[in-house]
């Protein structure tokens, strides 16, 4: 018997957006909100991604945004108009969650609540260890995941997609079958109709042994996160590993640095780098070449010179700079950071300062290695780097993207993307706004 209470602690007056793409696992997450809403007095957004690749989705986006309108619901949606040359379920990902994203954003929503389950899970976790990665990979998803002022929650992890048909037929929930799922091309549909069935002959509960392997494993990333991050303060100089301190390093913590620092290049959870890469680059330290290098996937270089490892993307020629602000700058790419009088704009366009808290003049410049921001509405200060990472910042924008900083080199502002605790509030104090367009 599935009971949505049973597995996550629902508050009165919390606002959720839902991911649902009209399938039958997204369906009955929407159903069972449904059936707790007026008990909790929840907020409920439909958020629907069309990605335009089969004509009938065009259908089911107009089958969402009707029993919208039936069930009281407020319905988003949106449609991909194009895809790059990237791995499509990736692009397709980012995309989507960038969109949930910005729509956490405009409701002020506590949680983004997607369908998962414990099927999803296996297939993740097994693809990952196929393919290779690291602790934090194997792991697979996790059932809450705390972002910036919300969180990423998948309820029904605990579940079967067995469970969850049986579940829509029981309660009459109409849903639609993607019929791309049933192609053996993409390797998730290869494990979910052939390996996943095998596992749960052997054990109809195997998801549960799943997701306790899952757990045991963030955990222990986390740990391992912390010993890590000491060791790239010993070895890390600038923006390049000082070998002679690396190879002092477990050699487990050695790999944990390079998938750590390899993540500046790649996106989703290095889907592109597995563990052959870091072998490789391992290779090339330890080797008695002087001067030398590797090639990895989408250009990217780990290049050896003596004593010292860096990694850089080859065929970018990183435009680095450090202006003194003084009202008016015009950035390389021809964005404009300016001091103007006031506006009712409160995007991460504009950033409202009290030259009282910070120290003058500010200075613009580009990114450095181990740069931290105290962030608005974060309890403590991140990584810019991970700022980047989290907002899918493609690398060749990162490296020339503006950083605001004071003349003690807080950083107070990343124009477009993040503020810094020294942002005011339109009713607060403030004698400095800044815009960025």
């Amino acid at each position: 018997m599935i009971n949505i209470e049973d597995n996550f602690e629902f508050k009165v007056n919390d606002t959720i957006i839902i991911g649902c793409s009209s399938g039958p696992d997204s369906m009955a997450l929407v159903d069972m909100l449904l059936k707790i809403r007026e008990k909790y007095h929840l907020s409920l957004i439909i958020a629907h991604v069309n990605h335009n690749v089969r004509k009938e989705s065009f259908d089911e986006a107009l089958y969402m945004k009707d029993y919208c309108q039936n069930n009281n619901l407020v319905f988003e949606t949106m449609t991909i108009e194009d895809y790059g040359d990237d791995n499509f379920h990736n692009e397709a990902r980012n995309i989507r969650y960038n969109f949930f994203e910005s729509l956490v954003h405009k409701y002020e929503a506590d949680y983004l609540m997607t369908a998962h389950h414990g099927d999803d899970l296996i297939e993740t976790v097994l693809m990952r260890i196929v393919r290779g990665s690291n602790l934090n990979g194997y792991s697979g998803f996790k059932k809450v995941v705390p972002m910036e002022g919300y969180k990423i929650v998948r309820p029904l992890i605990h579940y079967t997609k067995e469970e969850l048909e049986e579940y829509d037929k029981v309660n009459n929930v109409k849903y639609f079958v993607d019929s791309s799922n049933d192609k053996d091309k993409y390797t998730r549909n290869r494990y979910r109709k052939y390996v996943i069935p095998f596992l749960k002959d052997e054990d109809s509960n195997v998801h549960h042994k799943f997701l306790k392997f899952s757990e045991e494993l963030s955990d222990a990333s986390r740990f391992i996160d912390k010993e890590r991050d000491k060791a790239l303060d010993r070895c890390l100089n600038g923006s390049s590993i000082n070998l002679e301190l690396f190879v002092k390093e477990d050699k487990f913590i050695q790999k944990e640095i390079l998938y750590y620092l390899l993540s500046e290049f790649y996106q989703d959870d290095l889907i592109l780098v597995n563990d052959k890469h870091i072998d490789l680059v391992l290779n090339l330290i330890y080797s008695n070449k002087a001067n030398s290098f590797v090639n990895l996937p989408n250009e990217v270089v780990a290049n050896k010179s003596y004593n010292m490892l860096e990694l850089k993307r080859e065929t970018l020629e990183i435009t680095s700079y450090e202006i003194e602000f003084n009202n008016y700058v015009l950035l390389p790419d021809n964005h404009v950071i300016e001091r103007v009088e006031d506006t009712s704009d409160n995007s991460n366009n504009i950033c409202r300062l009290n030259s009282q808290d910070i120290t003058l003049p500010l200075i613009v410049r580009t990114r450095k290695i181990g740069d931290r921001m105290l962030v608005k509405g974060l309890d403590g200060s991140k990584k810019v780097k991970d700022i980047f990472i989290d907002k899918k910042i493609k690398m060749d924008k990162r490296d020339a993207w503006p950083i605001v900083v004071d003349s003690k080199g807080k950083i107070v502002w990343i124009p477009g993307i993040k503020k810094s605790v020294y942002d005011k509030k339109k009713v607060d104090s403030y004698d400095i706004v800044l815009k960025y367009s």
